[in-house]
């Protein structure tokens, strides 16, 4: 149906509006799905990694590098396929990308040994990076404004849901199928036939979709002019990365995005290992603690952007909001890894765990950043940016854990290393300027 069509019917006979369509919501719910099958992907070698270690003989700094070798790629590509979003559109990168992680991760069931498995790892690297910079592009292009802290939320949570579920689904099918090889070569096949779901729904803007009506495309435009006019552009400015390296809040958002994902990914890649190795759990054990720890961070994230957008709803500027609530889960977080160091008993390691990443999955919120401060125009490119800073902290941290456990025998060092991924965090999201777009 056409919006001309669409337009005849905003009114009805009685005079009352047409209810506007709720397009950009189900898209947002797919997207979660997308991120949460990407975190099963790719957090699916930890879960199985006692079994690899075991078959490959691996010692503690080959398992740290093996864990790394996804992270170079994805953060390498980071820049290109963000530049790649803005100039064709998210729908063809995020399917495209959908399609070939999947090919890679059921490929890196055939691995012999540590080079095959590493060279597989990194070609999940390559395939996955378009995703999170499209989810943050789509939010800058479908959302209101004042929508935009539980659209970047939605966006972000699938990672905690990925990462927790996929303890349970990957040790599931290790158990069922009896080999850790046919369960990432099933989980491989059923992200490619995702990669065509997405392809079918998925819109490069809400004009393009059969299913919005002219209510609902004319509720967002109007937050786009009024962004547009706020900032003194036309359409959001013009198409660039390197004018922002010389502003503070740019670096802010990179850094911030580093900390964060210090925590978060030291976490998702060697969490599995450390409860297996420090707290003596079993498979079935090591899955139902991954799926609670990583499950309060999706309900952390979920409940972090619906409290980010009633504040501002309720008239609180965007830096006091957004200062306040991930200034206070970075404090959160750096005391839950403190006390997860000092407390030895495993179920209250569980239940720290599980508080840290309920409040660091606040800062999720950070992936409404970049159409902040680059406006729809240059959010691909500024997203690519802040996953490309995050992930630096993905390549570096599985190989610094690896070296820490290896030299010391402990985590404690490592857990201290989060720490400080945490105080990077917290200073940095005090820094950032939330409040106006960047003059680019």
């Amino acid at each position: 149906m056409s919006l001309q069509q669409d337009s005849s019917r905003l009114e009805s006979t009685t005079g009352q509006a047409t209810r506007r369509t709720n397009v950009r919501w189900k898209l947002f719910i797919l997207l979660l799905v997308l991120v949460a099958v990407n975190y099963i992907d790719r957090g699916s070698i930890s879960v199985a990694l006692p079994l690899i270690q075991q078959e490959f003989n691996l010692p503690p700094e080959l398992v740290g590098l093996l864990l790394s070798a996804f992270f170079w790629t994805y953060a390498l590509m980071q820049i290109p396929v963000g530049w790649l979003i803005d100039r064709f559109g998210p729908r063809k990168v995020v399917t495209a990308s959908c399609v070939g992680w999947g090919a890679a991760t059921a490929a890196s069931g055939l691995a012999g040994g540590f080079v095959s498995m590493f060279l597989a790892r990194m070609g999940i690297g390559v395939t996955e990076a378009g995703v999170m910079p499209a989810g943050g592009k789509l939010n800058a292009i479908w959302m209101h404004s004042k929508e935009r802290g539980r659209g970047a939320t939605i966006l972000d949570a699938g990672a905690p849901l990925g990462a927790g579920v996929g303890g349970v689904v990957i040790a599931w099918l290790i158990a069922v199928t009896g080999s850790w090889r046919w369960s990432f070569i099933i989980a491989g096949a059923a992200t490619v036939a995702l990669g065509l779901v997405v392809y079918w729904y998925v819109r490069d803007n809400p004009r393009q979709h059969p299913g919005t009506n002219a209510a609902e495309v004319e509720y967002i435009e109007a937050s786009h002019r009024a962004e547009d006019e706020a900032a003194g552009v036309e359409g959001g400015g013009r198409r660039a990365l390197l004018p922002y390296l010389k502003y503070r809040s740019f670096w802010a958002m990179c850094l911030g995005w580093l900390g964060f994902n210090g925590v978060f990914y030291g976490l998702l890649t060697w969490g599995p290992l450390y409860l297996s190795e420090a707290k003596g759990f079993d498979l079935k054990t090591i899955g139902w603690s991954t799926f609670v720890i990583f499950g309060a961070g999706f309900v952390g994230e979920i409940i972090g952007g619906a409290l980010a957008d009633k504040l501002r709803a309720m008239g609180h500027g965007a830096n006091k909001v957004m200062r306040s609530l991930l200034g206070f889960s970075a404090v959160m977080v750096a005391l839950g890894l403190v006390g997860v160091t000092v407390i030895p008993d495993a179920m209250t390691a569980v239940a720290l765990l599980s508080t840290v990443l309920f409040f660091l999955r606040w800062v999720g919120l950070f992936w409404s950043v970049p159409s902040i401060l680059g406006g729809r125009t240059n959010a691909g490119v500024l997203g690519g940016a802040m996953n490309f800073s995050g992930n630096i902290a993905g390549f570096v941290t599985p190989i610094v854990v690896g070296l820490i456990v290896g030299a010391t025998g402990s985590y404690t060092w490592a857990l201290l290393y989060f720490v400080g991924s945490a105080i990077i965090m917290g200073v940095s999201v005090l820094t950032l300027d939330y409040s106006k777009r960047l003059a680019v």
